[in-house]
């Protein structure tokens, strides 16, 4: 009986060597950055140099001189964000969550950016580049794309993976190849454009874009989703795409009031890109200087890569005041909504929003496919303009009077729309 018990404790311990041995836990380490020093570090940059992966950076209220570049999942935290400055003046970026740089493929994931203000980078504010459930909450960013000559439409010296950015120096914020992260109660301004969603270095998808205020970034729309062409280290021949996206909560307002931008814009605008699934949901767009929600195609060439902008939704936002589209895109007047293409388009459901003080809500142009324009207020001088030869489906809309379309009162349809039945109430 002794031998045997001996016998199974040697064995247990060995065991529980073993186990020791493997699965040791991992405790991170925290590391506090002051720029007065005050017995921490006086750099974030220092402070990246001496973390590890899971490892959390606080950063004590002060300016900091410098462009900080992650490449490991890190959290970095400042102690509020009108208390802790980023200012990157004459540098590059702000934040460069630097994905790009892992072994092909592999990305970073687990990055966590709160309670910041970044400002006066040449390019990118915060930009995060080929990345995985990364948050970024509660900052401020603010005067970036400092690079950005736009009467030249050039951003000199921006990196050549950003292949599409030269007229907007990358935005404010700009999410590249990310997916499941959360951008969450920023507030966004006077930068050229808003927030960046694209897919030059891989698809973009299955992120959440909530609650932040964006506003003033006066060269471009405040929040842009768009698929451009693919970079040379992406290793794509066509663009990686832009798709099911949640754009929820935000306020969107006089963006693009000097070079032309949307509150929300979806875009795959040449052969090959992709922009789909994606859904904008409750959120305030007034006053931008194109339409409150734009969807674009400008080329679909016969026996080119097919265009996908389909399956859209835009549902529950409250719309006014916005400018016309322009361009190729041009709406007879000012308008809420603006559907452009020249591929088809099918599986766009508008539904449930309210456009007010705009001499269109619904503006539709495209070749073929069927549009889904159901509940929603239209209280406009045109409830929906039909420009193209697609279907569109408006029943069951309210229409600014009990009546419908074509009474005294009631927003009216230009072109062929399927309206009947009416609400006679405000929804």
């Amino acid at each position: 009986m002794f031998q045997l018990q001996k016998s199974f404790c040697a064995s247990f311990t060995t065991l529980a060597s073993v186990l020791a041995f493997v699965a040791v836990p991992s405790f991170s380490a925290t590391r506090c950055v002051s720029s007065s020093g005050s017995g921490c570090l006086q750099t974030i940059n220092q402070a990246l140099s001496a973390s590890a992966p899971g490892d959390i950076i606080r950063v004590q209220a002060g300016i900091y001189n410098e462009s900080v570049t992650i490449t490991q999942p890190i959290s970095l935290i400042g102690d509020g964000r009108d208390r802790v400055i980023i200012n990157a003046l004459g540098l590059a970026n702000g934040i460069f969550v630097d994905g790009t740089s892992a072994a092909p493929n592999s990305g970073i994931t687990g990055v966590v950016i709160s309670g910041l203000t970044v400002e006066n980078a040449n390019f990118e504010g915060i930009l995060v580049a080929n990345a995985t459930s990364v948050t970024i909450n509660n900052n401020q960013v603010v005067q970036n794309n400092r690079s950005l000559n736009f009467s030249a439409g050039q951003c000199p010296g921006i990196p050549a993976f950003e292949t599409n950015e030269g007229e907007d120096c990358g935005e404010g914020l700009h999410l590249m190849a990310v997916d499941h992260s959360v951008v969450s109660n920023n507030i966004v301004k006077n930068n050229s454009g808003g927030i960046l969603i694209s897919d030059e270095t891989g698809p973009n998808h299955d992120n959440i874009i909530t609650g932040n205020t964006v506003s003033n970034n006066v060269y471009d729309c405040g929040i842009t989703l768009a698929s451009h062409a693919p970079a040379t280290l992406s290793g794509l021949k066509l663009p990686g795409g832009v798709y099911h996206n949640t754009i929820s909560g935000n306020t969107s307002s006089g963006n693009g009031t000097q070079g032309g931008g949307a509150g929300v814009g979806i875009f795959a605008p040449s052969p090959g890109t992709k922009n789909y699934g994606n859904v904008v949901v409750n959120n305030t767009l007034t006053g931008n200087g194109q339409p409150g929600v734009t969807m674009h195609n400008h080329a679909a060439p016969p026996n080119a890569p097919a265009v996908n902008l389909d399956d859209n939704a835009i549902i529950g936002n409250q719309i006014s005041g916005n400018a016309a589209d322009d361009g190729d895109a041009t709406t007879p007047g000012t308008a809420g909504i603006d559907l452009f293409s020249k591929a088809p388009v099918n599986g766009t459901i508008i539904t449930g929003n309210t456009i007010l003080s705009q001499q269109i809500a619904v503006a539709v142009n495209i070749p073929s496919g069927t549009v889904q324009v159901h509940l929603n207020n239209l209280q406009t001088t045109a409830g929906v303009n039909n420009l193209g030869a697609g279907k569109i489906d408006a029943s069951n809309n309210y229409w600014g009077c009990s009546a419908g379309p074509g009474n005294y009162g009631c927003a009216g349809v230009v072109g062929t729309v399927t309206v009947g039945p009416v609400a006679t109430s405000p929804f």
